[in-house]
């Protein structure tokens, strides 16, 4: 029935504050920004590996997230990783904190978060 995952869409507080986090930090790619004049927002289409993963939307009247991360609606975004160490390094070299490292339960395989501007929690999982 369903091919894949087509893209998730993040909405965000401060447009420009989270562009910089998901391109210069987490290194995705652009494809197309798209100013939509007659909402007086930004849409920015965003790629991983040449793979269109995410929309991101600049809302700046969006409400804050209810609650950390048990809120009704999207939990967290989860990106594969090949070795969850090497890569927490260089994202603590770009100024992003991590939690500590943890075992999922059922895999035995390793896993922690972080958080963008609007505090989306991120996650990433150790292949």
């Amino acid at each position: 029935m369903f091919n894949r995952v087509h893209h998730t869409a993040i909405i965000c507080s401060d447009y420009q504050q989270s562009k910089h986090f998901y391109t210069e930090k987490l290194g995705l790619e652009i494809i197309k920004e798209t100013f939509q004049s007659h909402r007086g927002t930004y849409k920015l289409d965003l790629a991983l590996n040449g793979d269109y993963i995410i929309e991101l939307f600049g809302f700046p009247d969006a409400p804050e997230r209810p609650n950390y991360p048990e809120a009704c609606g999207l939990r967290h975004l989860a990106f594969e990783v090949d070795q969850l160490e090497s890569t927490l390094k260089e994202l603590q070299a770009r100024g992003i904190e991590p939690e500590s490292i943890r075992i999922d339960s059922s895999t035995g395989k390793k896993f922690t978060f972080f958080t963008d501007p609007d505090q989306l929690p991120i996650e990433l999982y150790e292949k």
